[in-house]
């Protein structure tokens, strides 16, 4: 038996190219456990790598009851580069994926209307994203992925040939390396 068969996901969907990276940052989301999400790859996904969301035909069912997926980008385009899954370190994809899986925690939350309106204004508001994406990374820290959080900055901000405009886009709009370093702290004393 190979080890990813003896690793139970319930109502997930993972591609095997990430199985690995998404039991571990699933891990540290005990009250997803038997939330149905489904990870799919997607072409052209605009501006982001990956992309959590509600199911649409699930937004307006009880909040237990919905479902969402997590696009990820089959290939980023920067300039004139390709940038794939293949490229990202394993600590970097858990890290992304743990974000992601903050925006489901956040989505868990909201009401369908609040759901559709949330989208409105993230469609609309830059100040909305940079709320809702810091949110995100907030819920990834808080439920232990601070330091896979820190990787993926570092790796965006440090390690790629990202353009410029991208990582300034970043650096904007998500919490800062320094930040996420004293939420880890400060998660470290509320559970020591």
């Amino acid at each position: 038996m190979q080890q990813k068969d003896s690793l139970q996901f319930n109502n997930k969907i993972v591609p095997d190219v990430i199985w690995r990276e998404a039991y571990v940052a699933l891990s540290h989301y005990p009250e997803l456990k038997d939330t149905p999400i489904e990870f799919r790859f997607k072409k052209n996904i605009k501006r982001s790598f990956m992309q959590a969301q509600p199911k649409i035909g699930g937004l307006f069912k009880k909040r237990n009851n919905r479902s969402y997926l997590i696009f990820i980008n089959e290939e980023f385009r920067i300039e004139d580069e390709k940038f794939d899954i293949s490229m990202v370190p394993s600590e970097v994809l858990v890290g992304w994926i743990g974000h992601e899986l903050g925006h489901i925690m956040d989505y868990r939350e909201r009401s369908g209307v609040n759901l559709i309106w949330f989208g409105l204004k993230y469609l609309t508001s830059k100040n909305y994203i940079r709320e809702a994406e810091r949110a995100a990374d907030t819920y990834a820290v808080n439920h232990g992925l601070g330091e896979q959080i820190i990787a993926t900055k570092d790796f965006i901000l440090n390690h790629t040939r990202l353009s410029d405009t991208y990582k300034a886009r970043i650096e904007d709009l998500y919490l800062s390396p320094d930040e996420i370093m004293v939420m880890i702290d400060e998660f470290h004393e509320e559970t020591n």
